[in-house]
């Protein structure tokens, strides 16, 4: 193993009093689009915050019936996400991560697209008093700003309207029935089970890194992101749920980086040359929440941001070949 990879697996956790709370409290976990990257590593968290108890009060619902299978061989079955209200009363927290993601805008009509996720979140909502749900997240997007922007593409206002509409739906749940919700607007989050890589910057230089490719960034303006670890982002979400009840929102943080930074980033921790077109734009396309703030709460429920370094090395680790299970 080369040293980047050091250390990597016990690294892939929520971190102790997140994982400690969860375990104590004894609510049942429902993940809705368990089957997606973000469900795959919020169940991989769940599997080592719960230990031999993960089978029994984790509940994984998706598109269909199947089976799903973590990095270590762990397997779950997924139930269909229309069976979610057959669930028996318990006291539930439910991580709503089901979501047609924007890239399907391209392949489905508008008006089929927003109301495939009105059927979804509509589904969830319902469900949430009959099953006994103390608490709910909501995986927003960092799209949501852009629903009122005439700038901004179609695809990007539909998608951002759609989650903007889901955080006012379920915050209303949690103000009416003093429950609890926890609303991310989620910009740019690493770790493992990330798919479609070439979509996602960081994930394309991880493959190139990988590859013995140069690390390019072609676009002729400035480009910049700011990226959270998966593990961060659920140890806040979890220990939010378990807070007081109301409304808890925010977005995620991270340094905001240009491409060419991020990019030489992933050449420092696993090898590489970096090459950057010239910049021959004014025009400054930056995709980041609130540092400050998200630094902040952060700080106030005891969690420590994961460094850049980190994030690329546990999100390399996932996508190399070969995988040395863990027990």
């Amino acid at each position: 193993m080369s040293d980047w990879r050091a250390g990597v697996r016990a690294r892939q956790r929520l971190t102790p009093a997140a994982a400690d709370a969860l375990s104590a409290s004894g609510r049942r976990i429902v993940v809705t689009g368990a089957g997606g990257w973000l469900g795959l590593a919020t169940l991989e968290l769940l599997r080592f915050a719960l230990g031999e108890s993960f089978a029994d009060r984790v509940h994984a619902l998706g598109a269909s019936a199947r089976t799903l299978t973590l990095r270590d061989g762990t397997t779950i079955d997924q139930r269909p996400l229309a069976e979610i209200g057959s669930l028996p009363p318990a006291p539930t927290l439910v991580l709503h991560l089901a979501f047609l993601t924007k890239d399907r805008v391209a392949d489905i009509a508008a008006g089929d697209y927003a109301a495939a996720n009105e059927a979804l979140s509509g589904l969830v909502l319902e469900a949430l008093g009959p099953i006994g749900a103390t608490g709910v997240f909501v995986a927003s997007s960092g799209a949501a700003r852009f629903a009122d922007d005439p700038g901004a593409g179609a695809d990007m206002r539909l998608y951002g309207l759609l989650k903007c509409r889901d955080e006012r739906d379920f915050a209303a749940w949690a103000r009416a029935t003093g429950g609890t919700a926890v609303v991310a607007r989620i910009f740019n989050v690493t770790g493992p089970y990330m798919n479609k890589h070439q979509a996602y910057a960081m994930a394309a230089f991880i493959l190139d890194a990988l590859a013995d490719r140069p690390i390019t960034v072609r676009a002729p303006h400035r480009v910049v992101r700011g990226y959270v670890a998966i593990r961060e982002l659920m140890s806040l979400v979890v220990l939010l749920l378990l807070a007081e009840p109301g409304v808890h929102a925010f977005d995620t943080g991270g340094e905001p980086l240009e491409l060419a930074q991020v990019g030489a980033a992933v050449a420092d921790v696993l090898g590489g040359e970096i090459t950057r077109a010239p910049i021959g734009s004014d025009r400054v396309d930056e995709y980041s929440g609130d540092r400050r703030a998200y630094e902040a709460l952060l700080t106030r429920h005891g969690i420590t941001a994961v460094p850049l370094g980190d994030q690329i090395a546990d999100t390399a680790e996932a996508m190399v070949p070969e995988w040395e299970h863990v027990r």
